[in-house]
């Protein structure tokens, strides 16, 4: 992180800014898979729920981004209030059906049908096997399409990555490059540890 720009995401109180859509992806930029929910037994019925349940944001995590046209590195970073505007604006403006897959394709038959903040130790984040910190924004999305929950089944997507416009910069949380986040990420690793 030494020496790299760090911009913070802010967003407005007259909800022109924000979350606009939650895309499924195979490498989520806040580095946190989903839990799919399926074949659970409900009573004596035994039926997929097809619930996918993961953060969407997490506060305070410094996530590294290149940009695309300077090749520059730097993080963006949400702060525990922001995160909490983005939840609700995301609900108050009704985009609970704004799904995309890998930030390039709408998707539909994908519905955020719970979305609550972790509030604590006892938090159904924690039941779920999720240790999502304090302040996290979490969702459950429940995947109608068969063609999205086979990609979920065989782990072609694995959690949520959100799209938006913060303070009056787009954000796509998308990585760049897996492969290349992954590897300048262990390089400041390595350099820390000499």
């Amino acid at each position: 992180m030494k020496g790299k720009k760090v911009v913070k995401c802010v967003i407005d109180d007259n909800m022109k800014l924000g979350v606009q859509a939650i895309s499924l992806v195979e490498f989520p930029a806040i580095e946190e898979n989903f839990v799919a929910l399926s074949k659970v037994k409900l009573s004596a019925v035994n039926e997929e729920r097809r619930m996918l349940y993961g953060p969407a944001l997490i506060p305070d995590k410094y996530i590294l981004r290149i940009d695309k046209e300077t090749g520059e590195e730097y993080y963006i970073v949400f702060e525990k209030e922001t995160v909490y505007q983005c939840a609700h604006q995301f609900m108050l403006k009704n985009l609970q059906h704004n799904h995309t897959l890998e930030h390039k394709y709408a998707l539909t038959g994908c519905t955020v049908v719970e979305s609550w903040m972790v509030e604590g130790e006892s938090d159904k984040s924690r039941h779920l096997g999720i240790e999502a910190p304090i302040g996290s924004w979490m969702v459950g999305t429940f995947v109608q399409d068969d063609n999205v929950w086979s990609q979920v089944k065989d782990g072609s997507v694995k959690g949520f990555s959100i799209e938006g416009v913060f303070d009056n910069v787009s954000a796509d949380m998308s990585l760049t490059s897996h492969e290349d986040v992954f590897v300048k990420a262990l390089e400041e690793a390595l350099k820390e540890m000499i």
